[in-house]
């Protein structure tokens, strides 16, 4: 089975690749949330984000996510402890789910820092999606009713489109233009036709 790493930059329409993956029925593990839940869920993980950065990261065993953003994003060294301590439970998670999907072609591995999180070496393939700065900051101004500049902020946390383009085996471009789900499909058949090869 093939293990297909998913990317790109805040508002390129990684999330949108995926759902179309998953419509064509490939299983699709969203990193990003399953980091949500185990920070809510996991007792060791609670445990290790209080010790981290103060009891008041939990309010009645809710996660007060502004109010730990608001400690990490400014702080480079916070943000990498962060990382440090959810990202190995996310992976571990990500191994067990792929045991439970083991009948399929391939799976799809979505994660906005994938790249930056050293992650790459994990997937058989990996594909990033692009669209223009302007369409991302719009994209993300309208989904999430943030400003332009916290938009742009959030982008210098990440890579360039150019530094995932070097560390990607395909790239998509989701600009409105480019019509995106032909390359999907283009992408699908190939994925299928690799798994199919490597398992004859």
């Amino acid at each position: 089975m093939l293990k297909v790493g998913l990317t790109g930059g805040i508002g390129s329409g990684k999330s949108m690749v995926a759902r179309i993956f998953a419509v064509l029925g490939i299983p699709v593990f969203d990193a990003d949330t399953e980091a949500k839940t185990l920070m809510e869920t996991d007792p060791v993980l609670k445990a290790q984000l209080k010790d981290a950065f103060g009891e008041e990261v939990y309010l009645n065993g809710i996660l007060q996510r502004k109010k730990l953003a608001e400690m990490v994003f400014p702080d480079e060294n916070k943000l990498r402890l962060l990382n440090n301590l959810v990202h190995p439970r996310v992976r571990d998670v990500f191994f067990e789910w792929v045991g439970r999907h083991a009948e399929a072609p391939y799976v799809i591995h979505e994660a906005a820092i994938l790249l930056e999180s050293g992650w790459a070496s994990l997937f058989d393939r990996v594909i990033t999606v692009e669209a223009p700065e302007p369409l991302r900051i719009r994209r993300v101004i309208e989904r999430d009713g943030t400003s332009a500049g916290e938009v742009r902020s959030r982008m210098e946390r990440q890579w360039t489109d150019e530094e995932r383009r070097k560390h990607a085996d395909h790239v998509l471009v989701n600009d409105e233009k480019e019509l995106l789900i032909p390359a999907i499909l283009e992408l699908h058949r190939l994925f299928l036709n690799e798994n199919h090869n490597t398992t004859q």
